[in-house]
Parts: structure tokens; sequence; C-alpha cells
């Protein structure tokens, strides 16, 4: 299930803090090479990086999941021009049901769905 979480920004005390909160240490935390992860190896998990210069995967390590839907749901609110800081959330999670629906029909699923 989507979460909607917006963190502030993305410095690594942000980032570390939201990370120990909402997982277990010694969890397997896969990023691309952004340096404000840099810190998660020390404070008790296992970080696998991707380095997008040199590959888009190493095995089964891979990150393009979310990147591949943050292209597609930019290119949805580019429509909105703009979306209130409010509204993001709600915005977000309907873009991700859609993307997760994306190859079937939304209408047929009905109340499933809590668009």
């Amino acid at each position: 299930m989507f979460m909607s979480m917006f963190v502030p920004n993305v410095s690594a005390a942000t980032l570390l803090k939201l990370t120990v909160r909402r997982s277990a240490r010694g969890s397997v935390v896969y990023t691309d090479k952004f340096r404000s992860y840099d810190s998660l190896m020390f404070c008790g998990y296992r970080h696998l990086k991707v380095d997008h210069q040199k590959y888009f995967s190493s095995g089964r390590v891979y990150i393009n999941g979310l990147e591949g839907f943050w292209s597609w749901a930019k290119e949805r609110l580019m429509k909105h021009h703009g979306v209130s800081k409010d509204r993001i959330p709600s915005v977000s999670q309907k873009n991700w049901i859609r993307y997760n629906h994306r190859t079937g029909d939304l209408f047929e699923s009905g109340s499933q769905l809590p668009l």
C-alpha cells in the first residue's frame, strides 16, 4: 500500500531519522548513490547502492520501479501547472493507484479502489 509521506528536505539527518522510524535495524535498504543515504550503513542497515552512471541494476538490486512511477506521475501532474503542498499526498496516492492498475480497467475494479 502506498504511504503518503513527504520529507521536508533530503538531508542525511532527515532521511536517517525517517528510516530509523519506519525500518527495523538490520534491514536491507536499496538506494541510488545520493550522498544523503551514506550514513545508513553506520546505523545498523545493510545499504546497497545502484550507480546509474555505470548500470541500472546490480543483480536483483534496482530502484527503477520507483523512478518509473515518478516519471509517469510527473507527466500527469504537468497538466495541473503545480499542485499545492496540501494536495500532494492525495494526488500522489491517486497516481500511485492508477500507476499500479495502468494496464487494467479502473472502472472494472469498482469499489475496491480508494479513489
